[in-house]
């Protein structure tokens, strides 16, 4: 991601005021920057690093803001900095794996108005939409909703339905998807690239109506109230309709067991699997986080049976600072 003080996006795709039915300045004025620092022993340090820079966006006026998990996740210290010039700590308040979503509490008065959730499932393609990013205008970017599907992460993630947006924010961590009423219809995870070089890369975009049904659960105990799914603590790819194992956690399950990078998994639980949602989904149906998982492996021209215990990632997370 593009990070440091100065940078901005390209004036041709900055939003316009005029071509928009909202007060764009105010709705802007509610996306903040986030800095998280992470200790180096932390399980996420390997794969993210140990200082992370995106955004949030501001959604209730007591200070709690949404963000986009993985740039939270295990911080020891959380600073949020406005469009004003403050900078106020913050601290974590909860990261949901199944969605990607996560909150910060700010640990002072804020005096900006938060933008209000909109509906993500009336989100059309072709709508027009600003990518808002801390900074204001000169860092937000004008978009329209390219697609509306299945995503599927190398990661154990799968969203039913993603939004798509382009052209695509360079610093798209955390960034508010503002739709045509003016209020937050998804926050920004990555930046993928479509089809071929050729292609424009577009935002994957998490849709809000998932933080809905969890919200109450996230504030009050800083998890959905239900079981883990169970996690392997591997990364996995569809390649020509086969499953592939590319990497394991070195903390995780699947490292302790014969699993190898380059297996072809075949099945889970006697199922066949053939792409990455179902892979990842197969898992979670067998139970919650702690029940062993039988994949049937192909290596080296030979199929083997092998069962993965699983965990509760959450387990191996070092737990929020509190301030």
């Amino acid at each position: 991601m593009t990070t440091g003080r100065d940078w901005k996006v390209a004036l041709a795709v900055q939003p316009r005021q005029d071509d928009y039915d909202y007060d764009l300045t105010q709705a802007l004025g509610a996306v903040v920057g986030i800095k998280a620092i992470v200790p180096s022993d932390a399980l996420t340090a390997e794969s993210l690093g140990t200082e992370r820079a995106g955004h949030g966006v501001l959604i209730r006026e007591d200070g709690v803001i949404l963000t986009i998990g993985y740039l939270i996740t295990e911080a020891e210290s959380i600073w949020i900095s406005f469009n004003d010039g403050r900078v106020v700590p913050g601290h974590v308040v909860a990261y949901d794996q199944e969605t990607g979503f996560g909150l910060v509490q700010a640990l002072a008065r804020l005096n900006i108005r938060a933008l209000p959730l909109g509906q993500s499932s009336e989100a059309e393609i072709g709508d027009r939409v600003v990518i808002g990013a801390a900074g204001g205008r000169d860092r937000s970017i004008a978009a329209r909703i390219a697609a509306k599907h299945e995503f599927a992460g190398n990661w154990e993630y799968v969203l039913d339905e993603a939004i798509f947006t382009a052209p695509a924010h360079p610093n798209w961590g955390g960034t508010a998807a503002i739709g045509p009423a003016g209020d937050l219809i998804g926050i920004g995870s990555l930046q993928i690239q479509q089809g071929n070089e050729q292609s424009p890369n577009l935002n994957m975009i998490v849709p809000i109506d998932l933080l809905k049904p969890i919200f109450d659960d996230l504030l009050t105990i800083g998890r959905r109230n239900r079981p883990p799914r169970p996690w392997l603590g591997l990364f996995a790819a569809e390649i020509e309709d086969k499953i592939v194992v590319t990497g394991m956690s070195s903390r995780g399950p699947a490292q302790r067991t014969r699993l190898r990078l380059g297996d072809v998994v075949l099945a889970v639980g006697g199922m066949e699997v053939k792409d990455l949602a179902g892979f990842f989904r197969q898992i979670w149906s067998l139970g919650d986080a702690g029940v062993e998982v039988p994949l049937l492996v192909h290596r080296d021209g030979h199929n083997f049976q092998m069962n993965v215990p699983s965990t509760d990632r959450s387990r191996l997370f070092k737990a929020p600072v509190l301030h």
